[in-house]
């Protein structure tokens, strides 16, 4: 068997309302069923798969399997976070009773003790799958994650000029990529515009993701709404490639697939290290990592300075555009590879996949229930 396992959470919603009423009527906190064994065996029933026969299961979440699965399984984990981190950096827990949120971090580490390998994709999940559960180090392993873009279509599109020094008719511009603007640093980029602008350097926000309604009234913000990057690949392609910096200042982050895409199209990145960001940028030439929150004052002057003179600028983006296959899921595929065995081609068409939908699953945080083999 190979591909991913079309997995449908949005069936299990009757079970999951009675038994968030259930946990609410016991505990006073009704949060949490996605975490439960009754959830994870329900939704992977669907896939009706052999439990006497020999399987090779690569999961996106670290619940599912539950364990103990079938002797016969092997089964490895390619994950964004853990659970204790989303309890914990995303406030998750604060929905869910204390005693369960415990019970579940021990399913968990049965999970990963049990399994053939832990691949995260950031150093930060791996520390915490080594101390916060204990798992030798050894069978735990870091794949960062490729661009969600289509390279077929990429490669039939034209080649760009990198973005003009910034002016009045043609301002600095900075990105923003998701659907969060409050976690993910929208605020922060209206404060670092502000001082941009104080240092005579035009800036405007330009912000794909958020609902423009939802957004705050500021000269600086100029709102895209959604683009989608799988049907209107061109123009997402060429809104990011006019950025000077893409940016990622959130206030919990798994990873941060967005500063992946940017790398993709030779964009550089502007982020702080907060939770896995700092594995989204392999090294300087990818942009600049500050350390977590940073003045607005802090960032506005490394910028001046990184684009004075101007023809540095031009050089270092130059530099990072001929890396475009270190940020892709091909790249992702060949290490998952040579840690898990099997093909590149197939862990790559598992990534590809159109997966379940995280909201409906897990949350704000990206990890996603389903199953690549």
């Amino acid at each position: 068997m190979k591909g991913g396992l079309a997995l449908d959470p949005r069936r299990l919603r009757q079970r999951r309302h009675l038994w968030n009423l259930c946990q609410l009527l016991r505990s006073g906190k009704p949060g949490g069923y996605q975490y439960s064994q009754a959830f994870t065996r329900a939704l992977l029933a669907q896939a009706r798969l052999p439990a006497d026969q020999p399987l090779a299961l690569l999961s996106h979440f670290p619940l599912l399997p539950a364990f103990p699965w079938p002797d016969a399984w092997r089964v490895d984990f390619y994950i964004d976070a853990t659970s204790r981190q989303l309890f914990h950096d995303y406030g998750i827990g604060k929905r869910i009773y204390s005693n369960y949120q415990q019970l579940v971090l021990e399913w968990e580490r049965r999970a990963y003790e049990s399994s053939g390998a832990v691949v995260c994709r950031s150093q930060w999940a791996a520390d915490s799958v080594v101390i916060d559960y204990g798992i030798d180090p050894a069978k735990v392993h870091v794949v960062p994650g490729g661009a969600n873009l289509d390279e077929t279509q990429l490669a039939a599109l034209p080649t760009v000029d990198p973005p003009v020094p910034p002016s009045q008719e043609q301002p600095l511009r900075l990105g923003f990529l998701g659907k969060e603007w409050q976690r993910k640093g929208g605020p922060f980029l209206l404060e670092l515009a502000d001082a941009l602008q104080q240092r005579g350097i035009p800036t405007v926000i330009r912000s794909i993701g958020p609902d423009p309604a939802r957004l705050p009234s500021h000269p600086s913000l100029q709102p895209l709404g959604f683009i989608h990057k799988q049907t209107d690949t061109a123009r997402f392609v060429a809104e990011l490639q006019s950025w000077h910096f893409g940016t990622l200042f959130s206030d919990a982050e798994a990873f941060g697939i967005s500063n992946r895409e940017c790398l993709r199209l030779g964009v550089p990145v502007l982020a702080h290290a907060v939770g896995g960001i700092a594995s989204t940028l392999p090294d300087g030439g990818c942009g600049q990592l500050f350390a977590a929150h940073p003045s607005a004052a802090e960032v506005a002057d490394w910028i001046a300075t990184r684009l004075s003179p101007y023809a540095g600028y031009l050089a270092w983006r130059a530099a990072l555009a001929p890396r475009w296959r270190e940020f892709t899921w091909d790249t992702a595929a060949e290490q998952l590879a040579a840690i898990l065995g099997g093909s590149a081609a197939t862990f790559a068409s598992a990534e590809r996949r159109d997966r379940v939908d995280a909201q409906a699953v897990t949350g704000p945080v990206g990890a996603q229930p389903g199953i690549g083999l």
